[in-house]
């Protein structure tokens, strides 16, 4: 079973050294701490691991360093930057695993030119030695590169020539869309299996700068703290992210707000959110990790996580909730009011990161609202980036509860972009502004199962009589259908209107790496990846196709 939690305490990959305002994030990767057998991690290349890792360091950054305006990323090791993933490590691995392997590794990077973008902590790579493949992605996904002037410290996305395969984490959409790179140019780099370095990896804009081998990290302390002079992030005490508590059973995993019951025979996972039980604390200088939106982005996070990669054949999420929309409602007012102050900032940006996880997970999400359930503004949200949402229409019989209702905040109306720019509102009712100023007079109203279907706000409402059979017909429906197919429909439909760098990432590059990885001229048994290592050249079919 691979877990997602990890420390500080726990690191084997990387090093946080700390001198106010700058911090560095040294990776220093041991060869013999793989993830699996079967290979070793050498040249800094990296595994899931090492990028979980990674993934905690730029969570830790942001909550608990508020003191920290600027990340220099750079190696402990002498003359080699990173050779990006491990290539025995994806030749061994399942296509499941390699896809959803690439997909937390662009999440990660996503996540660090967030930090950047919205939270005032910039990142800037500091090179020696080859930086090849991924090693180059992570760079190009932070603000600065600086490069080394030593004759042999290069960067390089050499993946089409040696491995038949793209770079498989962002790397072509960030050098045209991010960093500008001419379309000629980035083709003669990206099919250059040494890559570029000195005055034209500078003139080609591959890197921002170059300096004498000796005067590199110098040289980085001193952008680092000029870039880190923009940010308003302040100098006082930090959220400590605590370990989270879960437990693992066969059909169940269980966290202090979420339960997930795993259902193997009809391939579902059903997520049930607890809601707060109490009011959000009247001081913000009080709130930690228990204060219920962030404990619940943090339990939301780690569940996806595993059901992506431990539960592959799980193909069915369903989301229900439960608890006091009221109080719901009272915590979203909290994050919707005190929007500027550093900590909201990050949880409101933490919620955001961790509904797009979901946005992008290739499972059929469905959401189901019953009387008792919260579905209220943050939470809502889940029911926003689900394929279908069903909800009950008037009371079961026996059941004295009040029927089910859903209700809209302020958080529905910004704070939660999906990785196309826009709202789960404005992405349903795309092209519709109009429908969007309609839906804000609701506001804070409770909205019943009818008042619901005629907003938009919900796909059905069957009755008591009707729901269980619609329910399990349209979860049998599902089972029945082709993964693939239904993979590739939701992705398409889940993204309407504007493209973004995240958005063509995890649409455009990530399915031709998708299906890029399944061909014989990578994968085959005279495969360039099968191959690498063994010295025999790789045979290609020629045909385009």
């Amino acid at each position: 079973m691979i877990d997602f939690r990890t420390a500080p305490s726990s690191y084997r990959h990387w090093k946080l050294n700390f001198a106010a305002p700058v911090a560095r994030l040294v990776m220093d990767v041991d060869e013999n701490a793989t993830l699996v057998p079967g290979y070793e991690l050498k040249l800094n290349s990296y595994d899931l691991g090492v990028d979980i890792e990674l993934n905690d360091a730029v969570q830790r950054l942001r909550f608990e360093h508020p003191e920290i305006t600027s990340v220099i990323i750079t190696s402990g090791k002498e003359r080699v930057f990173c050779a990006g993933a491990n290539i025995r490590m994806l030749g061994q691995s399942s296509h499941p695993f390699k896809v959803n392997f690439c997909k937390f590794t662009n999440e990660t990077r996503n996540a660090i030119e967030d930090a950047t973008r919205n939270s005032g902590q910039f990142y800037l790579t500091a090179i020696s030695g080859s930086c090849a493949g991924g090693g180059y992605e992570l760079a190009l996904a932070t603000d600065y590169i600086i490069l080394a002037d030593d004759g042999s410290t290069n960067v390089s996305l050499p993946e089409v020539p040696l491995l038949a395969v793209l770079p498989g984490t962002g790397g072509l959409t960030r050098l045209v869309d991010k960093r500008h790179v001419r379309r000629d140019r980035a083709d003669f780099f990206c099919t250059t299996e040494e890559g570029l370095k000195g005055k034209r990896a500078v003139e080609w804009n591959l890197v921002d700068e170059i300096v004498p081998r000796t005067q590199l990290m110098e040289a980085a302390q001193r952008r680092a703290i000029e870039l880190g002079a923009r940010s308003t992030r302040p100098g006082e005490r930090g959220i400590s992210l605590t370990p989270l508590a879960r437990k693992i059973e066969e059909r169940r995993i269980s966290y202090q707000h979420l339960t997930v019951e795993i259902d193997r025979d009809n391939a579902t996972a059903s997520l049930m959110i607890n809601g707060p039980v109490s009011r959000p604390p009247s001081r913000l200088e009080a709130l930690d990790a228990d204060f219920w939106p962030l404990a619940i982005a943090r339990e939301l996070e780690d569940a996806i996580l595993h059901l992506r990669f431990n539960e592959e054949t799980i193909r069915t999420w369903i989301f229900r909730s439960r608890g006091d929309s009221e109080l719901v409602k009272s915590h979203d007012a909290v994050l919707a009011a005190n929007a500027n102050d550093w900590r909201i900032r990050e949880i409101n940006l933490y919620l955001k990161r961790t509904l797009k996880r979901l946005d992008v997970s290739s499972r059929s999400l469905f959401a189901l609202v019953e009387p008792g359930s919260c579905f209220c503004g943050s939470i809502l949200e889940l029911a926003l980036a689900s394929d279908r949402t069903y909800m009950l229409h008037g009371s079961r019989e026996g059941d004295e509860s009040p029927p089910a209702n859903i209700c809209l905040t302020e958080m529905n109306f910004g704070p939660l972009t999906m990785c196309n720019g826009l709202t789960r509102l404005e992405s349903r009712f795309l092209g519709e502004p109009a429908r969007i100023d309609e839906l804000r007079v609701q506001i804070a109203r409770p909205i019943d199962s009818v008042l619901a279907e005629e907003l938009g706000l919900v796909s059905f409402t069957p009755d008591d009589i009707d729901w269980d059979d619609e329910i399990r017909l349209a979860i049998e429906e599902r089972a029945a259908f082709s993964s693939d197919a239904l993979s590739g429909m939701e992705a398409s439909l889940r993204f309407g209107g504007p493209e973004t760098i995240e958005s063509k990432i995890f649409a455009r590059l990530s399915a031709w790496q998708n299906w890029i990885f399944q061909r014989p001229n990578a994968v085959g048994e005279k495969g360039a990846l099968k191959l690498y290592g063994t010295g025999a050249r790789p045979e290609f079919d020629p045909r385009r196709v």
